[in-house]
């Protein structure tokens, strides 16, 4: 079954951020100033989470990702493109270093939601309109957001700030790797 791989990455994603759950987030979390001498908060900083909702909001979003990805028969390039966008979501912040501190793994939801929407647009039929109307959410999303405002912002509901420029590092990091794998597989 082609979207096993799918499903055990969203898996992987959620386990590891309840792994990391009561670890010192101060030692994964994404901080600019350290990415050259520490290269793994690039990917552990996905995993951290700040509060007990920020944890329960992405533990949903892999939810919601996995089954997509299952019923998309979402497979293993695909799944590759979002390993291979872990750690460019966060480097992609680099861009943003007034963001001192990042954690969670929204923007590697987004980079998931970007990969799927990639990959349904390739095919034909009716799973083409389906990618091509998530594709246009997360553009509206985004948008919505204003990510190249403020790095963060309060969101009614949420215990912690949003960083949207994350979700639009994750977004265009997903495209990207999902361009990257599709090449390998097209060959």
């Amino acid at each position: 079954m082609a979207s096993r791989v799918w499903l055990m990455l969203c898996a992987a994603l959620a386990a590891l951020s309840l792994l990391a759950w009561p670890l010192p987030r101060e030692a994964l979390d994404w901080q600019p100033a350290l990415a050259g001498a520490q290269p793994w908060r690039a990917v552990t900083a996905a995993f951290v989470h700040w509060t007990p909702i920020h944890l329960g909001a992405n533990l949903a979003g892999c939810a919601v990702l996995a089954l997509l990805g299952w019923r998309a028969t979402m497979g293993s390039s695909e799944a590759l493109a979002a390993l291979i966008a872990l750690p460019l979501t966060q480097l992609g912040l680099l861009l943003r270093p007034e963001l001192l501190h990042y954690g969670g793994l929204s923007g590697e939801l987004h980079a998931l939601a970007a990969i799927a929407a990639m990959a349904l647009l390739t095919r034909g039929g009716r799973e083409r309109w389906v990618g091509a109307g998530i594709a246009l959410g997360l553009v509206i999303k985004l948008f919505l957001e204003h990510p190249l405002g403020p790095v963060l912002r309060d969101t009614p509901g949420f215990d912690f700030p949003v960083a949207p420029f994350a979700h639009l590092t994750g977004a265009v990091a997903g495209a990207l790797a999902w361009r990257l794998t599709m090449r390998r597989s097209d060959k």
